[in-house]
C-alpha cells in the first residue's frame, strides 16, 4: 500500500508538472504596456505591468503599447470663409488612456483620431478668414484641440498636443501675399523715416526758439566749436557800450584764443 501511495503521488506530481509546463502560459507585461484579458472571447479586465499566468485554451491576453504617439496629419485642401483655398497640415501627439475603449470600441484608433483631427481642421478653417488664420496660429491650434478632446476620449485616447504645422497657398496667391508683406514693410520703413524727420525738425525748432530768447548762446556755441577745431580764423562782432567791438581770433596749431 505504501508503494502504491508513493506511485500515485508521483503520478499526480508529474501530471501537475506537465500541466504547468504545457497547459499554463506565462506572459510578462512591461511598464509601457497594458494587457487586455479575454475569457472565452469576452473582455474581462486590463492587466498592469508584471508577470501573469493564464490558461491558453480558455483565456487570451493581448498587449497594447500605451506610450505617446507623435503623428503628422498631411496637407488637407480647405476653403476658408473668404473663399481662399489652402493646404494645412497638423502635428499631433496622443496616448492611450483606456485600452479597453481604444481596442474594443473602434477597429483602428489611429484612423479614428486622424479622421477626427481632419474634420475639426476643416470645420475651423471654413469659419475663419485667411488673415485671422495667419494672425493667431496658436489660438487656432488651441481651438482645434478643444474641439477634438471629447471625441478622442470617447475612443479611449488622450490628446496631448495639436499644432498647425504648415499652411501652403497656391503659387499665384503666394506671390500676392509676398507683395502685401513687402508693401507693409516698406510702409513701416517710410513711417519710421517720417518720424525721424519730424523729431529732427522739432529739435531744430526748439533750438531756434532757444537762440532767439538767448542770443549769447549762439556765440558760446561757436566758441565751443572753435575749441574743438584748429587752423581757423573767425571775426566776431560783439556788443559794447560804445557800439560794436570787433573781435579777431586766429587759430593755428593747438586750440587757443
Amino acid at each position: 500500500m505504501t508503494i502504491q501511495i508513493v506511485i500515485a503521488l508521483l503520478a499526480v506530481l508529474v501530471m501537475l508538472v506537465l500541466f504547468f509546463r504545457f497547459a499554463l502560459r506565462r506572459i510578462v507585461i512591461y511598464e509601457y504596456e497594458r494587457g487586455l484579458r479575454y475569457h472565452l472571447g469576452q473582455f474581462k479586465d486590463v492587466l498592469g505591468p508584471g508577470q501573469h499566468w493564464y490558461f491558453p485554451y480558455l483565456t487570451r491576453i493581448f498587449k497594447v503599447d500605451v506610450r505617446p504617439v507623435f503623428a503628422t496629419i498631411g496637407g488637407q485642401e480647405v476653403l476658408t470663409a473668404d473663399g481662399v483655398t489652402l493646404k494645412a497640415s497638423l502635428a499631433a501627439s496622443y496616448e492611450i488612456a483606456d485600452p479597453n475603449l481604444a481596442i474594443n470600441r473602434v477597429q483602428s484608433y489611429q484612423a479614428a483620431i486622424y479622421l477626427q483631427l481632419q474634420m475639426a481642421l476643416r470645420e475651423i478653417v471654413c469659419s475663419v478668414q485667411v488673415d485671422e488664420l495667419l494672425a493667431d496660429r496658436n489660438q487656432f491650434a488651441q481651438r482645434l484641440k478643444e474641439l477634438t478632446d471629447k471625441k478622442a476620449e470617447e475612443i479611449g485616447l488622450r490628446l496631448l498636443t495639436v499644432n498647425l504645422k504648415d499652411i501652403m497657398f497656391p503659387g499665384e496667391l503666394k506671390r500676392i501675399f509676398s507683395q502685401v508683406v513687402k508693401a507693409q514693410k516698406e510702409g513701416l520703413a517710410a513711417l519710421e523715416k517720417a518720424r525721424g524727420e519730424t523729431a529732427a525738425l522739432r529739435n531744430l525748432a526748439n533750438a531756434a526758439k532757444l537762440v532767439e530768447n538767448n542770443p549769447a548762446l549762439m556765440q558760446l556755441r561757436l566758441l565751443q566749436s572753435l575749441g574743438e577745431t584748429s587752423g581757423n580764423t573767425v571775426v566776431l562782432g560783439m556788443s559794447a557800450p560804445g557800439g560794436v567791438l570787433p573781435v579777431h581770433s586766429e587759430r593755428a596749431g593747438k586750440p587757443g584764443l
